[in-house]
């Protein structure tokens, strides 16, 4: 038993292991981030969808009026539940695939590339920038997780 346990805090030593660990923190950062400008934009724009968060704002008659939809914060919404769809299912098959075994120099450009497309979706979300700049920021980061499903399948595949 403290065989197996000792193998575990071994991970932290890998290095595939700690390039997954450190571009999963960035992309978590950022899907955090995205929390805190949607706070930003309801507060600034004075949309809300509960009514306990007008209280400062009125009571009664004279509150109800914030409760309402905003483009803007719609559109954080948007990008944060994008994010949500996408940065999750990144965690579990990149962990998958940092654990099979891959070279550390392709695994860093899977974890960078997905890093820096989801970035760079945020910013064509936010500002927003035309398309094709949002879609093709997800495609990219989206092939990335299909390409490390894949070398997780062909190196482990028992079916």
């Amino acid at each position: 038993r403290s065989g197996e346990m000792a193998k575990l805090t071994q991970l932290i030593d890998n290095e595939v292991f700690r390039a997954y660990a450190t571009y999963t923190a960035i992309v978590l950062l950022k899907m955090m981030l995205m929390s805190l400008i949607t706070a930003y934009f309801r507060i600034t724009r004075k949309a809300f969808v509960n009514p306990e968060d007008t209280a400062s704002f009125g009571k009664g008659e004279s509150a109800k009026k914030y409760l309402r939809t905003d483009p803007d914060v719609e559109r954080v919404r948007r990008g944060h539940l994008n994010d949500l769809e996408n940065i999750v299912p990144f965690l579990g098959i990149g962990l998958l695939y940092a654990l099979s075994g891959p070279e550390l120099y392709t695994a860093l450009l899977h974890f960078r590339i997905f890093a820096g497309a989801r970035i760079a979706h945020t910013f064509a979300y936010l500002i927003p920038l035309p398309q094709p700049s949002r879609g093709l920021s997800w495609a990219v980061a989206y092939a990335v997780t299909i390409s490390m499903a894949y070398r997780v399948l062909k190196t482990v595949l028992y079916l």
